[in-house]
């Protein structure tokens, strides 16, 4: 099932749950804009090339637009679509003053030259300026994008507008980026799994955890969970995956990952077929790479009793059911990996009054935002008897229903 058939399946199943009015219903699920332009630049030996990209506007009843660009060579705006709900329900998950909107240009950027990104970049910039803004839409990085690419838009942008810090998220610190947005995924996942474990009287460090993924996420959630005490005895990646039951040494791993560009190779531990990653006996599955990874065809071989979904959408609905007979806890990707967009909102909000926070006023926000959307969702689920999943579900489609309908949508 792909990213938006499971999404909008939640979403309704959240909708019916709620009793929402089905015009309503219907209203939520339908874009407020989709934008697609055509991107031609000059190649670095004189050719022209033609890119498309694409950004779609879900959502704005609860504030300006937020959401990533991605710069990959299967941009799909049904993809597109479905991210930008996504984001949608997880800002209001995280309660901070956003909508949700997705973007991305169809190219591949390991084939394009510093140069020739900057020129995509900016002529993509150029097409889209009076789409987005400081109070309308505010893109951040995503799959092959980085800060780089917001530096760039930010002066892109600035030429039509003056100078806008606000206007993107995730940038370089020298021009507004905030202190602590490198780790904010991942501590926020550290965040999440405290807040999941303390419910059922455990802590960090008397749990042994798996982590898919050495990425940004995966690296910070294993670097900050080890150093709370938790015991990570296996990680992969691309390269291969590793595994040490007495507990891998993150410093060394992430070193040696930086040195060799992956895992593979670790001396402090065992090569394991990355295939099985997922199935090693642990208490807590962190999936942090890819989606759709947890599958009907190895829910069943899953020994962890928790998982904590960093990435986005690893587990398809059919794997959910699943592992919610067997009794596995799973913390959604709407609430676990929110660290990131709510630091991205300490960022706008740093940039609009002009004043910079020290990061531990950064780590202490993030750390009060997450504990309280947990107990959020958590009332969610009491008052309608339903899994973690559909509590942070309905607590977002409510939000943002109760939202549009104050500020009068059938006027």
């Amino acid at each position: 099932m792909n990213a938006l058939a499971a999404t909008s399946r939640n979403f309704k199943q959240a909708a019916k749950l709620l009793g929402l009015d089905s015009k309503l219903e219907k209203s939520l699920l339908i874009p407020f804009r989709e934008i697609k332009v055509e991107c031609t630049i000059p190649k670095d030996d004189g050719t022209l090339a033609s890119f498309v990209g694409f950004r779609v506007q879900h959502d704005n009843a609860r504030g300006p637009m937020k959401g990533g660009i991605r710069y990959h060579h299967e941009v799909d705006p049904d993809e597109v679509n479905a991210l930008a709900q996504l984001m949608t329900w997880k800002t209001a998950v995280a309660n901070i003053p956003y909508g949700g909107a997705k973007g991305g240009i169809g190219c591949s950027p390991g084939e394009l030259s510093i140069s020739e990104l900057e020129r995509l970049t900016r002529v993509f910039t150029q097409k889209l300026h009076d789409c987005i803004g400081i109070h309308t839409d505010v893109p951040a990085p995503d799959m092959g994008t980085n800060s780089q690419t917001m530096a760039w838009i930010l002066d892109e942008y600035s030429k039509f507008h003056g100078y806008s810090p606000a206007v993107v998220t995730g940038k370089p610190v020298d021009l507004g980026g905030s202190l602590g947005r490198d780790a904010a995924t991942g501590r926020g996942v550290l965040f999440a799994t405290e807040a999941l474990l303390a419910e059922y009287g455990k802590s960090t460090s008397d749990q042994r955890f798996v982590i898919q993924g050495f990425g940004n996420v995966g690296s910070w959630a294993a670097q900050l969970i080890s150093e709370a005490g938790g015991k990570v005895i296996a990680v992969s990646d691309v390269t291969g995956a590793v595994k040490n039951c007495n507990g891998l040494d993150i410093p060394k791993l992430v070193e040696h990952s930086m040195e060799n560009r992956g895992v593979k190779g670790f001396s402090g531990g065992d090569a394991l077929d990355p295939k099985l990653l997922l199935t090693e006996d642990c208490d807590v599955l962190v999936p942090a790479a890819l989606g759709g990874v947890i599958k009907r065809e190895n829910a069943n071989d899953i020994r962890a009793k928790f998982i904590i979904e960093a990435a986005n959408h690893p587990t398809d609905p059919e794997a959910d059911e699943i592992l919610s007979k067997k009794g596995v806890l799973i913390l959604p990707d709407i609430f676990a990996n929110s660290g990131g967009v709510t630091v991205s909102y300490f960022e706008w909000v740093q940039n609009i009054q002009g004043f910079m926070w020290d990061e531990e006023k950064v780590n202490f926000e993030l750390k009060t935002y997450m504990t309280r959307g947990f107990k959020d969702v958590k009332e969610m689920c009491k008052t309608h008897n339903c899994n973690l999943r559909m509590g942070a579900f309905t607590l977002g489609v409510n939000r943002v229903a109760r939202a549009t309908v104050l500020r009068g949508w059938e006027a």
